[in-house]
């Protein structure tokens, strides 16, 4: 009997032997494969904090998703971004909210000339809104993160400004509330996208224009401007997304999604430290070329915030009629920045 049983068992292990050499392996699943685009250039350093993104994204889900990067425009163009996600045209989409103006009316606080004072408390101050208001303007996508850009500011070319005066009759290019702030400062707007501005700068078109210091180097405006006018209570921001289709959101993995959801904070971080970087490089661009910085004073800058004051007025008045707490988000904003002013700031996306 104990001879019978050994035989059985080693037929057994034959059979599963024969078995296992002629069925193959349970074939691995093919990965989630995802789009992701995006206006800056390949070699622009956002475009490379993206990449940087994406590596880690396939990392640590062990390559359960891939994800194509197109930058540059060259899957979608900036202004339709958003729509793409939403369409599907692509699944994440990394763009400026403010080039769908009027689609993300509360949002639009970060273009307000509050005096924003840097890139990394800019970008904590928009991700903070995000989370405590939850903006229903945004429930149409998953947001991943948003970013805002370093101290916005006043640029010309030939004449320098050193009070309010100076700005009339010179027509600056600016859009959405930066233009409203225009107006209240004495100049004329001017609407122009930005890849049109250095060739209108250069042809007289317009006199100077609102940007950051980033724009000055990265867009080499700094060629084309002789004057950089810092009034720290006016400054204003531009604030970025990403964001992915909501569908393509929930049918991935929860694995997946915890990745993400645990580098989004990570990497608001690293882009809030770029407009820093890129801020200071703007800077010593500008001093390399010889051009001047020039700084309103104290007394001047406090007439300049009380005469942008409306365009904040409109905004909180404009979300009332639409029953949005603009009030509320101003006010925790301005909090904020004087919390980064006291050098009282902090937060997890700091």
């Amino acid at each position: 009997m104990k001879k019978l049983q050994t035989v059985t068992i080693s037929l057994a292990i034959v059979a599963l032997l024969v078995i296992s050499f002629f069925v193959p392996p349970a074939a691995k699943a093919d990965p989630v494969k995802l789009t992701y685009s995006c206006h800056h250039g390949p070699t622009d350093v956002h475009a490379k904090l993206i990449e940087a993104w994406i590596k880690e994204v396939e990392t640590r889900t062990n390559g359960k998703v891939k994800i194509q990067f197109f930058p540059g425009q060259s899957l979608v163009p900036a202004p339709q971004t958003y729509d793409g996600v939403l369409s599907g045209i692509t699944d994440i989409g990394f763009s400026i909210l403010q080039y769908t103006r009027g689609r993300f009316p509360l949002m639009d606080f970060i273009n307000l000339p509050l005096g924003y004072p840097s890139g990394p408390v800019n970008t904590a101050i928009i991700n903070e809104v995000l989370e405590k208001f939850h903006p229903a303007e945004l429930n149409d996508v998953k947001v991943l993160y948003l970013h805002a850009h370093g101290p916005g500011f006043l640029h010309t070319k030939n004449k320098p400004i050193n009070v309010m005066d100076d700005l009339k009759g010179l027509k600056i290019r600016s859009n959405g509330p930066t233009a409203d702030m225009v107006v209240g400062l004495s100049g004329t707007p001017t609407a122009l996208p930005m890849p049109e501005l250095y060739e209108a700068l250069q042809k007289g078109v317009v006199d100077g224009g609102v940007w950051d210091f980033s724009a000055s180097v990265d867009w080499k405006l700094a060629e084309v401007s002789n004057y950089s006018i810092i009034s720290p209570p006016i400054a204003y921001s531009l604030g970025f997304f990403v964001v992915i289709n909501k569908d393509k959101w929930n049918s991935l993995d929860p694995e997946v999604k915890k990745v993400m959801e645990e580098l989004s904070p990570e990497w608001a971080k690293k882009h809030g430290l770029a407009w820093q970087d890129s801020e200071n490089r703007g800077k010593e661009f500008i001093k390399k070329l010889g051009k001047n910085i020039i700084t309103i004073n104290p007394e001047e800058s406090a007439k300049w915030r009380k005469a942008v004051q409306p365009v904040v007025d409109t905004y909180i008045k404009m979300m009332e009629s639409k029953g949005l707490p603009g009030k509320e988000v101003i006010e925790y904003v301005e909090k904020r920045i004087n919390d980064a002013n006291a050098g009282n700031f902090k937060s997890k996306y700091l």
